[in-house]
This record gives C-alpha cells, sequence and structure tokens, in this order.
C-alpha cells in the first residue's frame, strides 16, 4: 500500500518505519527542512531503542523515504496519516492548527480517493473538522478515520509492531476495510481491531492516558499516607495489585508522571469535559497530586538540610521523563532541579539520553553535567534519583559513598533498598517506604 506520513515527531517517525517494515511504500514529510536533511542522512532525532536500525534498513530497502514535498508524497498516497503537533493552549485545550493545515493540503495536493487519517492526538470533533477542512478545497472523495497510537516511549517498536488493540473510527465501511488491510500484518496472533465511529474512537485515546495517570496519582497518594503511618507502599502494590480486578501495573511510586502524553491528554479531558458542562473532578485531582508530586523529592531534600540550600552541591541521577527515551517534556527532573537552584544550591546531573536536550531546551548552562554517573557523584552533598534507568539500579554503593561529601540518597523511584543502605551507612529517603 503507498502510504504517507504527515509529521516526522516521535508518532510520525514510529508509524512510516514500522508501516514500511510491514511491506509498504511509505513517504514521510515534513516542513522543517534541516529534520528532512538529517532523516535522509540517516541520523534519528529522537531516541527509541531500536528505530535508528529499522529505519536506516528500510531506507536501504528503498520502502521509506523523506520529502519536505506535499507535492511528492500525497498524489499515489492511498492512505495520509496526519502526525503532527497538538500542543496544549493555556486553557488545556488542543492545538488544531497544524491538523488542519495539514488536512488542507492534503486535500490540494490528492489525486483520488483518499484515506485521511488522525494519528495525531485530538480532542472528539476533530474528524468532522479535518472532513470539514478538505471539503473547504477539493471535491474529490475522501474519508477521514481517527486511528489513536497507544505508543510507550521507550518500547514505541514493540508496541506499533505487537499491539494490544488497532482502533478504528470511520464513518464508511470502505475506510474500515483499507484500514484492516493495512493493520493486517500486525494483529497476526489475534489482537482485535476495534470498529466504531470516530468521536469514541477520539477519546479512546485520552480515556486510557487518563486512567493510567489517574493509577499513578492514586498511588502516590497511597505512597504519601505510607510514609505518615509507617507502611510500606511497595507491599501494598503488591497486596493490591494481586487482585485481578486492579492488576499490577501502573501502581509503582515516585515522583509523578511526565512526557508528551499523559500531562496534556489529562487537561484535555478536563477541558473538553468543560466545553459540554461538566466538572471532571476526578482528573483535576489527579493533575493536582501529581504537580505537588514533582515536588516531593525536593521537600525531602528541604527536610533533611533545612531551607537555605546556598553552598549546597546535589547529585541527579536521571533528566528524561522516564527511562529509554530522551524526552523532557514535563519532566519531575526539571521541577527538583529548578527548585534546588532556587533555594541556592548547585547541580551536576547525568542522564545516558538527556543531557543534550536538558542543555539545549530545558536547564542550559544553569546545571554541571557529568559524562558517567560516579563523576555527578563528587563533593555532593547527597544524590538523587529521580529516573529508574537500569544502569543505576546496583550501583557499586561503597563507590558512591566515597565520593558523595554526606552519605544521603533521595529516591525517587524506591529502586533502592532502605535495610541495603542503611547498613552501608547512608541516610535513605524513598517514596512512601
Amino acid at each position: 500500500m503507498r502510504i504517507a506520513v504527515i509529521g516526522t515527531g516521535y508518532v510520525g517517525l514510529v508509524a512510516g518505519t514500522c508501516f514500511a517494515e510491514s511491506g509498504n511504500d511509505v513517504v514521510c514529510l515534513d516542513i522543517d527542512e534541516r529534520k528532512i536533511e538529517r532523516l535522509q542522512a540517516g541520523e534519528i532525532p529522537i531516541y527509541e531503542p531500536g528505530l535508528e536500525e529499522l529505519l536506516r534498513r528500510n531506507v536501504h530497502d528503498g520502502r521509506l523515504r523523506f520529502t519536505t514535498s506535499y507535492a511528492e508524497a500525497i498524489p499515489q498516497a492511498q492512505v495520509v496519516f496526519i502526525a503532527v503537533g497538538t500542543p496544549p493552549g493555556e486553557d488545556g485545550s488542543a492545538d488544531l492548527r497544524y491538523v488542519l493545515a495539514a488536512a488542507r493540503s492534503i486535500a490540494e495536493h490528492m489525486r483520488d480517493y483518499t484515506v485521511i487519517v488522525d494519528k495525531s492526538t485530538v480532542p472528539v470533533g476533530t474528524a468532522a473538522k479535518v472532513a470539514e477542512a478538505v471539503r473547504g478545497v477539493t471535491e474529490l472523495p475522501f474519508d477521514v478515520v481517527s486511528n489513536p497510537e497507544f505508543l510507550k516511549e521507550g518500547a514505541a517498536i514493540d508496541d506499533f509492531m505487537k499491539p494490544d488493540r488497532v482502533v478504528i473510527g470511520a464513518t464508511s465501511q470502505r475506510a474500515f476495510e483499507v484500514m484492516d488491510e493495512l493493520y493486517a500484518p500486525f494483529v497476526r496472533t489475534g489482537n482485535p481491531i476495534l470498529r466504531m465511529d470516530t468521536a469514541s474512537a477520539e477519546l479512546t485515546k485520552y480515556a486510557a492516558n487518563a486512567m493510567l495517570a489517574t493509577r499513578i496519582s492514586f498511588m502516590n497518594e497511597v505512597a504519601n499516607i505510607c510514609n505518615r503511618v509507617g507502611a510500606d507502599v511497595d507491599l501494598v502494590r503488591k497486596g493490591i495489585g494481586t487482585d485481578e480486578r486492579i492488576g499490577s501495573r501502573f501502581l509503582f511510586a515516585g515522583v509523578g508522571y511526565g512526557g508528551s502524553c499523559f500531562p496534556k491528554d489529562v487537561k484535555a479531558v478536563v477541558k473538553t469535559a468543560a466545553e459540554h458542562g461538566y466538572d471532571f473532578r476526578i482528573l483535576k485531582a489527579v493533575e493536582d497530586v501529581n504537580e505537588t508530586q514533582k515536588r516531593l523529592l525536593y521537600d525531602l531534600v528541604v527536610g533533611h538540610f533545612g531551607s537555605d540550600l546556598s553552598g549546597r552541591r546535589f547529585a541527579v541521577w536521571g533528566l528524561a521523563f522516564k527511562p529509554n527515551t530522551d524526552d523532557m517534556r514535563e519532566a519531575p527532573a526539571v521541577v527538583v532541579i529548578e527548585a534546588l537552584l532556587a533555594a541556592g544550591a548547585s547541580v551536576c546531573a547525568f542522564d545516558p539520553e538527556a543531557v543534550e536536550e536538558a542543555r539545549a531546551h530545558h536547564l542550559g548552562d544553569r546545571i554541571d553535567y557529568a559524562d558517567k554517573p560516579m563523576d555527578a557523584l563528587k563533593g555532593a552533598d547527597g544524590l538523587i534519583l529521580v529516573t529508574e534507568w537500569n544502569e543505576f539500579r546496583r550501583p557499586d554503593f561503597e563507590a558512591v559513598k566515597q565520593q558523595l561529601k554526606t552519605p544521603v540518597v533521595f529516591d525517587g523511584r524506591n529502586i533502592y533498598r532502605r535495610k541495603t543502605l542503611e547498613q552501608l551507612g547512608f541516610t535513605y529517603y524513598g517514596i512512601g517506604c
């Protein structure tokens, strides 16, 4: 099948590459000339395990190419995916200007019946707005489909190639059949393709992320209670996670969620509800809990050292919002570091992938960056772990102790054992344990 993907961000690049891997002829379009030049040279603008190898193989085999030209990408395409950004406005609503601009450009260049697919995360009613935009430009036949993505950063290739389910929202049998054919190679093991109307498909994506965000904030509230009553949140997690009605995933306490999806999507659901006269109180609480939780490590530092941190230096392990990505959007590490700097402290941070992202877009030269985890510890008053990269899980704690000025660890992901560290002479602070 001939496919065009508009937008070479996280979703568009993963989708285009995986569709090419399944044998389709794919062209990815972006108006950012520099990004397209880098992709044509085999440079990947994001970090995602497995993506670089997959992309280069499909470019080499001629199934995947990149362009800045709608005239090159659209006329021959049977299916066109819109995967451009939908940044949140100040009120939490999704900004659809890029989606609708892409829709109009598609309409200007299509030459036959085309399935136009909303792959970006968009609010309810977007498919209708896209259809209206296309009809304003062309009289050629088309269908608009809502096909939300459910990719986890750090595991996106597996998620796309082996999806739990594929959600297809459409209004015509013809569009459903085209999408069924396109996704058939990915659901050979029997996982479902779920057909529904476009509004339900649009809301499904937001509802899924809002539910996961709710579980995270709920467990962080439980962890905060554990701190007060002397319970261990890890034991509580196991106690409730073995209930088959609840399950064990997304029950780990920590310093809050971040990234490109959960914060934006929770805000969007709250905004959509308000636009239809409903006060989504649970999700408002989820947001409030998450913002408070991001400051928890800082509060623990202040509780140990006092509010004046002038002259103090801290090592921070982890800058990305989660492991296996360089994404720092809404990352808890930024909140913690900004608070430390405001209190007069200095910071040296290490992250396996996100240092350049931090330096370029979030923290600049206001902090120091280490080339190795142990280098960040030299002369620090304490270690603050924010992101649970695997390489942080089993450090040489004797070496850690020797590097630190004072042996104190603030563990924002509960990856260390309190008893073990205390036996080694550390002061240990965890989340709810």
